[in-house]
């Protein structure tokens, strides 16, 4: 029965950063990492950006090793009985530790159809089966509006492909940017040649002779189109892996519940990243985010915790995308249903968007200016001016 004084349950970035926090104070305590993937623990964000500009796989890999540390890779956390510090994992193996980390992440919405014809885009193994398909294919559909529908598109575009982009709303990213943006953007697409088809919902696939035939049912006509492809990939949401942690009597409710220290209802066991929700003083609000820098930062703030040190969360994170040349970096909660002031340098090409409630700042979004998300940070929370004159409680541009 192995036995580890921490146990991390995930491979990805969180468990990566939550090793180095551990190693920071406990050189020698033995670290165990069950993770469901084959590989060691990697940068996701990559995936659907920097390799399709030409980035070597290798630089995606972080590094994970030291004489009391076992990965147990291609496992699953099956049952966790948490009074008696035990893991099941698929096989039957059970594990014991002293302190345990659920970095479970999120796994892959799916359609009730196509099976494996369709590549739900979020690990590295979709990556390789995307680019491989990509190296020999040349017609590609999208399925998604969200940060991989419009990272991928703009990816496979750039590489000479064609791209059909199927999403739900009613332009590109109408649930985050003004409308103003959102139509800019789905012109952006068209004139870089994707066939941008919004208002439209996948109803079907299937495969023969190498080609699928993708239904779209387009409620903008009421009708239904076919639609053949070489290769189909989708983005349709993830949805939090919490059903180890559910099922041992812990805290959930859209992501594992911890306080400021990360611990969950039980002091030995904590949870970060992906999966975890944290209460957020400044909005008010229970809060879970899925982005590289939340995955880093908690991870290594329940590293320290784990080891012994006392920690508060109480870092905001930030998220960023990339789409053709053109980059932002947002903070807080960018949601188009918030009120919104907008403040272009350049119209729908340089400018910083801010997200309200009553008056008080929620999100920022940066788009296409750099070196603004500490002062976009400082901003959440605080009362902004809705005068576009007033520049005093504003970021420069």
């Amino acid at each position: 029965m192995p036995s580890y004084k921490y146990l991390i349950v995930g491979g990805g970035m969180t468990a990566a950063a939550a090793i180095d926090g551990i190693r920071e104070l406990d050189l020698a305590g033995s670290i165990g990492v069950i993770a469901s993937e084959a590989h060691p623990p990697y940068n996701r964000p990559p995936l659907s950006k920097a390799l399709w500009k030409g980035a070597s796989l290798d630089s995606i890999w972080r590094a994970a090793a030291d004489d009391n540390l076992t990965f147990h890779q291609g496992r699953t956390a099956r049952n966790l009985e948490a009074q008696n510090k035990r893991i099941t994992d698929d096989l039957g193996t059970v594990y014991e530790f002293e302190k345990l980390l659920l970095a479970t992440g999120c796994g892959t919405r799916t359609f009730l159809f196509g099976q494996d014809e369709i590549i739900y885009f979020r690990t590295v193994d979709d990556y390789e089966r995307l680019r491989s398909a990509a190296e020999h294919r040349d017609r590609f559909a999208v399925i998604g509006g969200g940060f991989i529908g419009s990272e991928i598109a703009a990816a496979l575009t750039m590489n000479g492909k064609k791209v059909i982009w199927i999403f739900p709303d009613e332009f590109v990213g109408s649930r985050m940017y003004p409308p103003e943006l959102a139509k800019s953007l789905s012109e952006l697409y068209r004139e870089r040649g994707v066939e941008v088809i919004p208002r439209a919902k996948a109803t079907g696939c299937e495969t023969r002779a190498g080609e699928s035939t993708l239904t779209v049912h387009d409620n903008q006509n009421d009708v239904d189109r076919k639609i053949v492809v070489d290769c189909v990939v989708a983005g349709i949401g993830v949805q939090p892996n919490v059903e180890l942690a559910q099922a041992a009597g812990l805290s959930v409710d859209n992501g594992i519940r911890v306080d400021a220290s990360l611990r969950t209802d039980n002091p030995d066991i904590y949870a970060a990243g992906d999966v975890a929700s944290i209460f957020d003083p400044l909005l008010k609000e229970w809060r879970r985010v899925e982005h590289e820098d939340c995955a880093n930062t908690m991870g290594a703030h329940a590293g320290v915790a784990m080891a012994g040190r006392t920690v508060s969360y109480e870092h905001r994170p930030f998220f960023y995308s990339d789409i053709f040349e053109m980059g932002y970096e947002a903070v807080g909660e960018v949601d188009s249903r918030l009120d919104m002031i907008t403040d272009w340098k350049i119209s729908c090409k340089e400018g910083v968007i801010y997200y309200l409630r009553e008056g008080r700042v929620r999100g920022v979004l940066i788009w296409n200016i750099f070196g603004l998300v500490d002062g976009a940070k400082r901003l959440i929370g605080s009362a902004t001016s809705t005068h576009p004159s007033d520049r005093e409680r504003r970021l420069p541009t």
